[in-house]
């Protein structure tokens, strides 16, 4: 780097600047992007969806349980369980109408006197607790509750996984008659789900309150797999199904991809909805364009080198030409100051070491330039400059800010950098430096105000240079040719 030429150094800044310009540029519209794209899914999307499907769902899942509290209301049902089950051909037929009015693919009575299972197709079987397949039956007895769905094999349909949607059968009095109730088959439900995936992009499930997969288009899930088994899902699965409304939506990691999750509670079946979209897929446009951006700005970055290393052959000559020294009065410019208070702010970092700034400007230097002429004020800044230079260290700065005003960057504390304005102040006060340039040769005194103040940790430049301005105008408040520091010190 030390034996790097100027046009080297100048086209690999150049370059430095331009990727890392032109990529953070991208990066930052990727992300914002990409948020917007999530921001837009959790908040509106899925929300939308999840709300969308479930309102579906209710319409095409709720009829089964309204037809089965409407048999389990049925008058007819009533009378002839009440009546002992005579002429079993009526209370088939009854089912057999039900299913082929409504659709469903099992329609059934279980009698609470007679154990029977009364299906469309006939009188299946008698319900036994030693028989796992009737165990649902004395569940539900127990649970007390007028209807409730279950996950099951159908054995009256060779044993299809159905959902069973079943209903108290209650006499007059509220005496159990026995359990009424349809049948869907599993595949029909799951093909719903399927349609509902194509339509909306989503993968959509069911399950209940202890996160046990009850509906899926995957049947090979169902009533066998919980969500707290599952890659990535498993993570969030107990904030997935805890009942809350309006839940925001969850994220988590599968395979690789990022997918976010809506959930809802299904009151009336007590099972929760699940939506899931993967954003990985969702921003894959993006990121295509995101690629396609940086090649893009290969090919601009390329050219502008191009045009920068012409530029550079061209001017190298001037560029090295460039000064750190005002030419007027010989003392370093604000592009020098730069890099002495870097290198301050360096010290003062490492090894604690104070330094600060004192501001000055030549009181009335706009009349002494109508009065007696510019040459005279040129005359005054380089005497100023040179007394300035005498009056600091040799690690200590000089620097014209602009116009009449100086900076000096003392290498110490504020009491000391306010002692050296003040005896700046007063030999430039003592100074007879315009004589020359009145008629008389009368003594003509020039002075200046001073404003000090001492580098604080952390402090940017712009925030020093606001203070000791600040300083500096309080000096012009209080009346000039005095030397104010902030905090004040009282000579």
């Amino acid at each position: 780097m030390r034996h790097m030429t100027l046009k080297t150094k100048l086209i690999l800044s150049v370059s430095i600047l331009l990727v890392f310009g032109f990529v953070l540029t991208n990066v930052n519209h990727y992300r914002v992007s990409t948020r917007s794209i999530r921001k837009n899914i959790v908040e509106h999307s899925l929300p939308l969806t999840r709300d969308n499907i479930y309102s579906e769902i209710q319409a095409d899942l709720m009829r089964p349980i309204f037809i089965s509290s409407l048999m389990a209301n049925d008058t007819f049902l009533k009378d002839w369980a009440i009546g002992g089950e005579q002429d079993k051909g009526k209370v088939l037929r009854y089912l057999q109408e039900i299913k082929d009015q409504y659709g469903f693919f099992s329609t059934f009575f279980v009698s609470e006197q007679t154990g029977l299972y009364y299906h469309f197709k006939g009188v299946q079987k008698k319900l036994s607790r030693e028989n796992d397949h009737d165990v649902w039956y004395y569940d539900f007895k127990s649970l007390n509750k007028p209807y409730d769905l279950v996950v099951d094999t159908n054995e009256a349909e060779e044993n299809s996984l159905t959902i069973f949607i079943n209903h108290r059968l209650n006499d007059y009095q509220g005496k159990l008659l026995g359990v009424t109730g349809v049948g869907l088959n599993m595949e029909m439900v799951a093909d719903l789900l399927k349609s509902y995936r194509q339509r909306y992009d989503r993968d959509i499930y069911l399950v209940d309150r202890d996160g046990l997969i009850k509906v899926h288009n995957d049947q090979s899930l169902v009533d066998r797999v919980n969500i707290a088994d599952q890659e990535g899902l498993g993570e969030v699965a107990s904030q997935a199904v805890k009942i809350k409304p309006g839940s925001d939506a969850l994220d988590f990691w599968r395979n690789g991809r990022h997918i976010l999750l809506a959930s809802r509670y299904i009151p009336e079946f007590e099972w929760f909805l699940f939506v899931e979209q993967d954003e990985t897929t969702a921003i894959a446009e993006i990121r295509k364009s995101f690629y396609k951006n940086l090649l893009f700005d290969l090919a601009i970055i390329l050219a502008i080198l191009a045009v920068t290393a012409y530029t550079v052959n061209r001017f190298q000559s001037r560029l090295e030409e460039m000064a750190t020294t005002d030419k007027l009065t010989g003392v370093c410019n604000r592009r020098e100051f730069d890099r002495f208070f870097d290198a301050a702010v360096y010290l003062h970092k490492r090894q604690d070491a104070s330094f600060s700034v004192i501001l000055l400007d030549v009181d009335g230097f706009k009349t002494i330039n109508d009065q007696l002429g510019h040459m005279a004020g040129d005359h005054v800044l380089k005497v100023i400059a040179r007394l300035a230079g005498e009056n600091i260290r040799q690690n200590d700065l000089v620097v014209r800010w602009g116009g009449d005003e100086f900076v000096l960057l003392v290498h110490n504390d504020l009491n000391h950098a306010w002692q050296v304005a003040e005896r700046l102040r007063k030999q430039i006060r003592s100074q007879n430096m315009l004589a020359v340039f009145t008629n008389n040769g009368a003594d003509e005194s020039v002075t200046i105000s001073c404003g000090v103040v001492s580098y604080e940790a952390g402090e940017t430049q712009d925030q020093l240079m606001m203070r000791v301005d600040g300083a500096l105008y309080e000096s012009k408040k209080e009346g000039r040719d005095r030397s104010v520091a902030f905090p004040t010190i009282v000579s």
